[in-house]
């Protein structure tokens, strides 16, 4: 899954808070998201958040969650 610093996640599931829009502030092997609503950083094990994810957007435009691959063409 594509998700860089600073895109903006659309959650499964709200934040305590009531908000479902987080942005990525690290990306690894855990992802630091912060809510959009209060603020909270969390610390997320990467598989639990590309699990939990419906939407990603990228400088105000929505992007694919899984983009296709580029296609291997060996027939030279």
């Amino acid at each position: 899954m594509d998700v860089q610093v600073g895109d903006i996640l659309l959650m499964k599931k709200p934040h305590p808070c009531g908000e479902r829009q987080f942005s990525v502030g690290r990306v690894g092997m855990d992802f630091r998201i912060r809510c959009t609503g209060c603020g909270r950083e969390v610390m997320v094990p990467r598989a639990k958040v590309e699990r939990n994810i419906k939407k990603i957007f990228r400088n105000g435009e929505e992007v694919e969650k899984n983009p296709p691959k580029p296609s291997q063409d060996s027939s030279i």
